[in-house]
């Protein structure tokens, strides 16, 4: 069985997060979408709520493939997160230059920690390169219409958030 893992912050997860999980989907029999808890981020919404969610984003998506979906909170090494779900791919989405400079020290410290494990990129899809979580934060905040970037639950959370 080919494992994947998925990881990120997903504060909150956008229409990019699920493009990369849809595609993930055609590369693995499982993924896992490993939701990172980063105290030094500040997350607007707590884990509860983010592994929520992802969750709910991810049900039509598994049922659709017929493949399978777990939502992994995780606190640890990445590499060690890996390990811990039996993943033998790292799945990370590229949107721009910038991305793929921090991503490949990522991989350079992960191949040194563990070498079993490979990192795969997917490029973002060029109608959702602009979609960053903090963008969209920042554009509820300020009162303006995310519907272009998050799915309604997620923009009725943020309205609610932000309200």
């Amino acid at each position: 069985m080919r494992i994947g893992l998925y990881p990120g912050t997903f504060d909150p997860v956008t229409l990019g997060h699920i493009d990369i999980i849809q595609r993930a989907m055609a590369l693995v029999d499982r993924l896992v979408i490993g939701v990172a808890i980063n105290r030094d981020k500040g997350p607007l919404f707590n884990l509860e709520e983010r592994v929520a969610m992802v969750e709910a984003e991810c049900r039509e998506i598994a049922a659709r493939t017929g493949g399978e979906i777990v939502v992994h909170p995780f606190e640890n090494l990445l590499i060690d997160c890996a390990r811990d779900v039996g993943a033998g791919i790292i799945i990370r989405g590229l949107r721009a230059v910038a991305d793929f400079e921090y991503e490949f020290q990522m991989v350079g410290m992960n191949r040194a920690l563990d070498a079993t494990v490979e990192t795969v990129f997917l490029m973002a899809d060029a109608r959702r390169q602009a979609i960053a979580s903090k963008l969209v934060k920042e554009i509820a905040r300020l009162g303006g219409d995310v519907s272009k970037f998050v799915t309604p639950p997620v923009r009725d959370a943020l309205v609610t958030r932000f309200g």
